[in-house]
């Protein structure tokens, strides 16, 4: 293979062109491989484990519904026109207004590299008793060469990591099971409830940021049908499937821990460095992932090339990794909730409702969906602080959708005015 062949353009300032797209294989291997990973699983169990079984499940299914309705809508913009994510948004935003959600997105993504990669040594020095910062930098520096690949590294990690979670949590579960349980009636731990909405809201912001930047992937299918076929194997079917495995093993253990990979390292023996195995190839699925979006967004908007972005984000987040950024795993989750679920709503509304016909970059900065994200970021703020059993992401998707059309609409009122007074 010719170095031209193992690096193809990343198409970081132009739409992919149609005979450049992938196959329905490879762009659902893209996004399946991504939310089937531990971490789901750690969301599940906390989940089960604060609302206990059945109604945990129940906040798990909604959450992932909302999930494929929100990131499907992204994932159809972006097959058609074969843009990223800040080319979708500078049509909504502005060719310069983009930056502000680019560059917060971008950013935001770079921060769960770095909690990934802080994952990573935190499992591996757990259970074996080795360097965390060694096996950090180690597994950081893995991530960032894989992702220096791109989009196709993306589809061959997908490949591995889903069957290998797949059959793995299977087995994690069956073994959590064996204590003969009945999972159905658990209650949860009365130590930490969790409000019903609150939990959809966790489930959500999960996956906040990359499905708000799924054009990014969905950029590369041929058409929007296999967009929507990519993006329904993630949410729910992956995503699904890995907070079940959570699910599970917090209510057959009663632990509230969906830990995947202690419970495999504690088999030993070839188990173990099967565990070893996967806790790289999972985490490393998801790491590559975020990078790719993040280098993606800051080459966009800087000017440079995909994979220069790569190495220098990919630095600063095994840096960021190395402090323990993964300590903020939860308040980062509750961040997410807020602010990003508008940005993505607003440019649905925009490219597939009010101006669906006419969604040219026609000025440096628009001001109309600003003003429609601090209005549904602002209530979803006061939602979180004030009516803290009300889901922030819900409230923040319903509130800058409905701002949205209503100020567009007022804007296209306006604008004839406008012109006749010019006359």
């Amino acid at each position: 293979m010719s170095q031209n062949e193992l690096f193809e353009s990343e198409y970081e300032h132009s739409s992919v062109p149609l005979d450049k797209r992938k196959s329905l294989m490879s762009v659902t291997s893209i996004w399946v491989g991504f939310p089937m990973i531990i971490t789901g699983a750690v969301t599940g169990a906390t989940v089960v484990n604060g609302l206990g079984f059945t109604r945990g499940i129940l906040a798990v299914v909604l959450g992932n519904i909302l999930l494929f309705a929100y990131v499907a809508l992204l994932s159809v913009i972006g097959a058609k026109d074969g843009n990223n994510f800040s080319l979708q948004a500078s049509k909504t935003f502005g060719r310069k207004g983009y930056i502000v959600s680019s560059a917060l997105l971008s950013t935001l993504v770079i921060g769960w590299f770095a909690v990934q990669t802080g994952l990573t040594g935190v499992s591996m020095s757990g259970a074996f008793n080795v360097s965390q910062v060694f096996i950090v930098v180690l597994a950081g520096v893995l991530y960032l060469l894989l992702t220096l690949l791109g989009i196709k590294a993306l589809s061959i990690i997908g490949i591995i990591s889903a069957p290998l979670f797949l059959i793995l949590g299977i087995y994690s579960t069956v073994e959590a099971l064996g204590n003969g349980k009945a999972i159905a009636s658990y209650a949860g731990n009365p130590n930490t409830p969790l409000a019903f909405w609150v939990a959809v809201t966790l489930v959500f912001a999960l996956f906040a940021d990359s499905g708000t930047m799924t054009a990014d992937f969905t950029r590369w299918a041929k058409n929007r049908k296999h967009a929507v076929i990519a993006t329904f194997a993630a949410f729910p079917v992956a995503n699904l499937i890995a907070m079940l495995v959570g699910g599970v093993i917090a209510a057959a253990t009663t632990t509230g821990s969906g830990d995947v990979f202690g419970i495999i390292v504690e088999k030993g023996g070839v188990m173990a460095w099967i565990a070893v195995l996967f806790l790289f190839v999972n985490l490393g699925s998801v790491c590559s992932h975020c990078l790719y979006n993040g280098a993606v967004g800051w080459s966009h908007i800087t000017g440079t090339k995909m994979r220069t972005m790569t190495i220098i984000l990919g630095i600063i987040g095994i840096l960021a990794a190395v402090l323990g950024i993964w300590n903020f795993f939860v308040n980062w989750l509750n961040l997410l909730g807020v602010i990003v679920p508008p940005i993505g709503t607003i440019i649905i509304i925009d490219q597939l409702v009010t101006r669906r016909s006419s969604t040219a970059i026609d000025a440096d900065v628009r001001y109309q969906p600003f003003l429609a994200w601090g209005i549904g970021s602002a209530v979803a703020l006061v939602v979180n602080y004030q009516l803290p059993g009300m889901s922030t992401a819900v409230c923040g998707i319903v509130v800058s959708a409905v701002s949205y059309w209503l100020i567009s609409k007022k804007a296209s009122v306006a604008a004839p005015k406008s012109v006749a007074a010019k006359r």
